[in-house]
């Protein structure tokens, strides 16, 4: 019995050493569009929440949702000064499309691409779209997979709660 507690202890310190390390974005080397390696421990916004978002150019949900923010990210970024990172999960095979894509839409966020899936490994995603809004010191602060029309309207507001300091609930 001293055994099975003692192990379910250490266990439990283990799953909660992990979740509380898990609370910013894992450093990983990932690609701008241009090609270069970055490492995610770059992505800073001046203090100022990000919406790091999780796409791929097949994923018609993920464009739904690119397209719907695109049309109101300037208002958001004057009154919050959000910054939107989106990082494609496009495999090598289907990488060569990513810019152009991003391109045609014109898209003014910050893009990158995960061919290998190190940081969507690192992160433990395994659907998406999936979103994660970080505060002004980089913590995670809030998650979500999947896109419904006018989810972009509950982001926004949760990135206002972020701005002004609010506690949120995911």
């Amino acid at each position: 019995m001293k055994k099975t507690l003692i192990v379910f202890q250490i266990v439990l310190l283990s799953v909660l050493s992990y979740a509380q390390s898990n609370k910013q974005v894992p450093s990983v080397q990932i690609k701008t569009l241009d090609g270069r390696t970055v490492n995610t421990s770059v992505f800073e916004n001046d203090g100022n929440p990000i919406i790091l978002t999780f796409w791929a150019t097949w994923c018609k949900p993920c464009i739904k949702e690119l397209s719907a923010i695109d049309d109101l990210y300037e208002d958001w970024q004057d009154e919050t000064g959000v910054k939107i990172i989106a990082v494609s999960v496009d495999d090598t095979r289907s990488l060569s499309k990513v810019k152009p894509f991003v391109d045609g839409r014109g898209w003014e966020y910050e893009f990158y691409t995960d061919a290998n899936s190190d940081l969507k490994r690192a992160m433990n995603i395994s659907d998406i779209p999936s979103t994660f809004i970080l505060d002004g010191e980089g913590n995670i602060v809030w998650q979500h997979t999947s896109y419904s029309e006018g989810g972009e309207h509950k982001l926004f507001e949760i990135v206002k709660k972020i701005k002004a300091g609010k506690s949120i609930e995911n």
